[in-house]
């Protein structure tokens, strides 16, 4: 393994995502959105709307999707940005489900339920991005990546 011709730039990812995910701020949204994914996925439930089976199911599908997409992020480091899009638009996809779904679902409770739970899963995908961005940012102070370092004399 340590005659890999990529071993350096192997090495460097692991560690980025060793530092994303061992942040506190990596550790607290990680923690914060596999919650908000979990409540959404039962809002229905907790919430008392679940005789809309549209949006029942919607918040069910989209809410294990979200806890999917965000746990364990720092792990994934090349796709973070990607899934914390993905993520955002979920969230996005929460606020609107209730106008958008079939059926006459878009009472005060399924309102309210999916607008502050949309808003913080948006939110906290944006901070997952921000934060595997804060890697990339603290990376380039350090002087660069491996792949400029192996090639240096």
């Amino acid at each position: 393994m340590e005659s890999h011709p990529d071993i350096l730039d192997m090495r460097e990812r692991h560690a980025r995502a060793e530092r994303a995910a061992s942040t506190q701020q990596g550790q607290a949204v990680e923690a914060l959105a596999l919650v908000t994914g979990l409540y959404l996925a039962a809002s229905p439930w907790i919430a008392g709307f679940n005789g809309f089976s549209t949006l029942t199911v919607n918040n069910l599908i989209i809410g294990i999707a979200y806890a999917l997409l965000l746990s364990g992020f720092g792990h994934a480091y090349e796709r973070t940005h990607a899934r914390a899009w993905a993520a955002a638009l979920l969230g996005v996809w929460t606020i609107i489900s209730p106008w958008v779904v079939s059926g006459d679902v878009d009472t005060t409770r399924t309102v309210v339920n999916n607008v502050i739970v949309g808003a913080v899963a948006t939110l906290l995908a944006l901070a997952a991005g921000a934060t595997a961005a804060g890697t990339d940012r603290d990376r380039a102070r350090r002087g660069g990546s491996a792949r400029s370092a192996r090639i240096a004399p």
